[in-house]
């Protein structure tokens, strides 16, 4: 029989204590994997949660080892306090994971990359903000219970909830930006404002919501780089959500052309241009005379297309066949400026009288004719002396 309170009692509780802990892990992992063979979101699991778990397990049977074996009256309690802080940061860890894990699979049913995906984006949106919520309530719960195990703690609880009040109001002024960052994000991820992938104009750039966070907004600009704004800019600023309700768009094209041009020969051309692509979606054609002014007649096109970046490779590729088209066919319509020349009937009878009213420095008066002899006179040469 075994003495557990003997010095080596510990030691082989502890092992045992190990060897159980190991034996529950691989019986668990076995399963697992089984799970994992028949669906793919086991994997999903296994990969996220298996650490938090493994150390969880291995901890509280270490715990309950010496538990049973440490007799000591003054390591006990600290010991035990120890394991239980420990225990409380694993668990939050394992339940964060789980909770992480349902909301993930619940996100890979809506699939972002297919042409009508509104519901989708909505939903990638408010789950990203839920998971996030869900990691920052477990890290304050589980700081929480921390601190009331400390008994100091919970003998000055009555007086912290007394005074919270006073302790809300003076938190709220000192990080009232960073607070209203976070309620705006709530506020984006649950009033469709915006959606992850959706289109947006702001700050007068064009590009995608790439990311939303409680506090901050990443939109990826067309070239690349990455435009950062607060949450609170997209409640407080206006700007343009080009996906809001749909991802169809309707775009234009304008030119501006010589009075030669023939609209009708221009509204036969642009029915074989969208004939021949693929970008324009078949919603919508027109072409119209805008404005006729100024020396110029300016036409618009309007087309449609399923997307934004579809919609602007439709228009280039209008624009740049229409081009092309006019200097084939109708030369004579392109822009060209005219000037004309009026003949004037009596030129010289008009410089006549211009010179006669002339008073300038050097005419006019006695005066000025003697002041420009001294400029207009020739000047004697003085041959050099030898």
């Amino acid at each position: 029989m075994i003495d557990w309170t003997a010095w080596y009692g510990l030691p082989v509780a502890i092992g045992i204590a190990l060897i159980a802990a190991l034996i529950v892990i691989g019986v668990v992992a076995v399963a697992a994997r089984l799970a994992a063979r028949r669906r793919a979101g086991a994997r999903v699991l296994i990969s996220t949660a298996r650490h938090p778990f493994r150390l969880l397990v291995v901890m509280l049977a270490v715990w309950a080892a010496c538990s049973l074996t440490l007799t000591d009256e003054v390591w006990r309690p600290k010991l035990n306090h120890g394991f239980l802080i420990a225990v409380i940061i694993l668990g939050a860890w394992f339940l964060t994971a789980l909770v992480n894990f349902t909301l993930g699979a619940v996100q890979s049913r809506y699939r972002t990359d297919v042409a009508d995906n509104r519901l989708a984006r909505r939903v990638q949106t408010q789950l990203t903000i839920v998971r996030r919520l869900v990691g920052v309530v477990f890290s304050v719960i589980a700081i929480g219970a921390i601190l009331l195990t400390f008994p100091g703690v919970q003998a000055v609880g009555t007086s912290i909830l007394a005074s919270a009040g006073v302790l809300s109001i003076v938190a709220g002024l000192a990080a009232q930006s960073s607070l209203a960052n976070v309620f705006a994000g709530v506020q984006l991820a649950f009033s469709d404002a915006i959606r992850v992938d959706d289109v947006v104009i702001a700050e007068g750039e064009w590009g995608r919501i790439e990311e939303i966070t409680l506090t901050y907004v990443v939109v990826h600009i067309w070239d690349d780089r990455r435009l950062v704004l607060p949450s609170t800019y997209f409640t407080s600023t206006p700007f343009q959500n080009w996906t809001r309700s749909s991802s169809e768009l309707l775009g234009s094209v304008e030119l501006d052309l010589d009075w030669g041009v023939r609209p009708s020969e221009l509204r036969a051309e642009l029915e074989a241009i969208l004939a021949r692509t693929t970008l324009w979606d078949g919603r919508a054609s027109v072409l119209q005379v805008t404005d006729a002014v100024g020396g110029y007649v300016r036409v618009r096109v309007l087309v449609t297309a399923v997307d934004a970046p579809t919609l602007f490779d439709l228009r280039c590729y209008v624009r740049e066949q229409f081009v092309e088209w006019l200097h084939a066919n109708r030369p004579d319509a392109l822009p060209a400026t005219r000037v004309r020349m009026a003949e004037d009937a009596a030129p010289r009878e008009r410089t006549a009288a211009l010179e006669g009213d002339h008073q300038g420095l050097f005419t006019g008066t006695p005066d000025s004719e003697e002041r420009a002899s001294l400029f207009t006179s020739s000047m004697p040469v003085v041959p050099p002396q030898r």
